[in-house]
């Protein structure tokens, strides 16, 4: 359909909700017309698989700008922009990293930390990682945003 899937989450307490994350594979941006889109393409798919049982709230979203990061292709798309990442486990002595993503290499996220150090955080260490809303991370935005197809 011309989507990339970001992120899908169940989220429990109370009633479920099914949020699944998602950008336009053009250009990176989702609107409210792809939300509506998405969602009755993936309820009809979803109500005859039925891969979770009983009833759940289907949430169809944009990833947004400071947008989570989630695998290898993200920290290389998002070289040069300002993260925040947490892990599982301590790196460094470490379990949260900000600062400017420097790619991806093998298996590890480069990161350049505030204090001009660099760090190497092993992609299955993280736990959890999204951009930071900068005015260089918003001008992409709006870059972006102006190439949507209408």
């Amino acid at each position: 359909m011309g989507y990339s899937l970001v992120r899908v989450r169940l989220f429990e307490g109370g009633q479920l909700r099914l949020q699944v994350m998602a950008e336009r594979e053009a250009n990176g941006t989702m609107t409210v017309d792809d939300c509506a889109t998405l969602s009755r393409a993936l309820s009809a798919v979803l109500d005859v698989e039925d891969p979770i049982g009983g009833s759940y709230d289907l949430e169809i979203s944009s990833p947004g700008i400071d947008r989570p990061l989630v695998g290898p292709d993200d920290y290389e798309r998002f070289n040069g922009f300002e993260a925040k990442l947490e892990t599982a486990l301590l790196i460094d002595g470490r379990r949260r990293f900000r600062g400017r993503l420097r790619g991806f290499d093998g298996d590890t996220v480069r990161i350049a930390l505030r204090d001009g150090s660099e760090a190497n955080v092993p992609l299955t260490a993280i736990r959890d990682a999204k951009l930071m809303l900068t005015d260089d991370l918003v001008k992409a935005s709006l870059n972006a945003a102006e190439t949507t197809d209408e």
